[in-house]
């Protein structure tokens, strides 16, 4: 039996209630289409045995060795030991072979699950289809199981210290660069967590670049920054800022590259900034306000989205992605019988490239849904 919907109909939190409560195995799918990003979540009665999300594809074994619990060596070892016919889990025969013990396998194996459930419950927008079946292919390097009663609890936790945390700390594009010595500063008194974190701050890389160097969940990185922050050790960039005082700086493919980056990786704040850039820069450019009521969107701006994005159909009549983004921002707005003319419209804009073509079950599922609900809803104003 499959449950799916629109997270504006059913947020995620209350997905996993359901599945919680219902004690249901199989495998949830999460896909939002503003992110270009998917997860997926395997259940066992109502508990969550395994999680894993496109943004962040690195395996286990990775991760373990960038945080610094294996050794490189340990892990080449482990896998030419699978390569050579061992069937054995990864995680398995790095336990085996004296790497790393089973206690602190089982430990990064959850942390590494619950970072991609944090992440999805983080989402507002996109799609959630579960499907029952078995989840003996569940992708774990361990065996664990979390309550969903728990992941929920430490969400609402992340969520409230973020609301502190964002006051310095935005979005994960913000840079952390050193402060300047101040005179007569003495020695610092800080956690190995800290001294690790300084480390590989250059002033160049992100939150999420420096989370993913060291392993650690960007959550954990962003708090860390926020305290050192504080103290005046390090001083915050947003290179999105920087953007915004020089918006003709690079060229048009450049800007919406940078903008598309950000989409990708969540950052809401800087993909605004340099598709406000790439806007400012070329207003004629259909490719500019495409990107840009991308960006709106994310940002759930969405009466602002629908005119951007009706102009980057307007001025490039042939393109069918800005009608196709144009239809979401349209549902968004509650104006459904307009969404349906647009992804109509769509439609009928053809050739498609690719990537174009591969939305089309989604478009047809979006158009039969705002069908759905423009009916219901003059049905009730009669």
């Amino acid at each position: 039996m499959a449950i799916e919907g629109p997270l504006k109909e059913l947020g995620i939190h209350d997905v996993f209630q359901l599945l919680d409560l219902s004690q249901k195995t199989g495998v949830l799918k999460v896909t939002s289409e503003l992110r270009q990003n998917q997860g997926t979540v395997w259940f066992d009665q109502g508990s969550v045995i395994g999680a894993v999300i496109d943004s962040n594809p690195h395996p286990l074994g990775t991760m373990l060795m960038r945080s610094g619990k294996i050794a490189e060596g340990d892990l080449m070892r482990a896998r030419a030991m699978q390569q050579n016919g061992d069937a054995r889990r990864l995680g398995e025969i790095l336990v085996s072979i004296g790497a790393i013990s089973e206690r602190e396998l089982t430990k990064q194996v959850r942390r590494q699950s619950e970072e991609v459930v944090f992440e999805l419950m983080s989402w507002s927008e996109g799609y959630f289809s579960f499907q029952d079946q078995p989840v003996a292919d569940a992708p774990a390097e361990a065996l664990i199981r979390t309550p969903v009663g728990f992941l929920l609890m430490e969400a609402a936790r992340r969520i409230d210290e973020w609301s502190r945390i964002e006051k310095k700390i935005p979005h994960l594009g913000i840079v952390p660069v050193f402060a300047p010595a101040a005179d007569g500063a003495g020695s610092l008194d800080l956690l190995p967590d800290e001294w690790e974190l300084l480390g590989v701050v250059d002033g160049n890389g992100n939150v999420r670049v420096l989370a993913s160097a060291l392993g650690r969940p960007e959550f954990d990185v962003a708090k860390t920054l926020f305290g050192l922050a504080s103290a005046g050790i390090i001083m915050l960039e947003d290179p999105a800022t920087r953007r915004v005082a020089a918006p003709a700086a690079g060229g048009l493919t450049f800007q919406i590259g940078e903008a598309e980056a950000h989409l990708v990786a969540g950052d809401v704040a800087a993909a605004l900034a340099a598709a406000e850039s790439a806007v400012a820069a070329h207003e004629h450019q259909a490719l500019a306000s495409l990107v840009y009521g991308r960006a709106l969107l994310a940002a759930h701006r969405y009466d602002e989205a629908a005119q951007a994005l009706w102009r980057a159909a307007e001025l490039d009549a042939t393109s069918p992605a800005p009608l196709r983004y144009l239809g979401y921002a349209q549902a968004a707005l509650g104006r459904f019988r307009e969404a349906g003319d647009s992804w109509e419209r769509w439609g009928g804009r053809s050739p498609k490239p690719p990537e174009e073509e591969a939305q089309a079950q989604n478009v047809d599922r979006a158009r039969e849904a705002a069908a759905t609900l423009d009916l219901v809803l003059r049905n009730a104003h009669e």
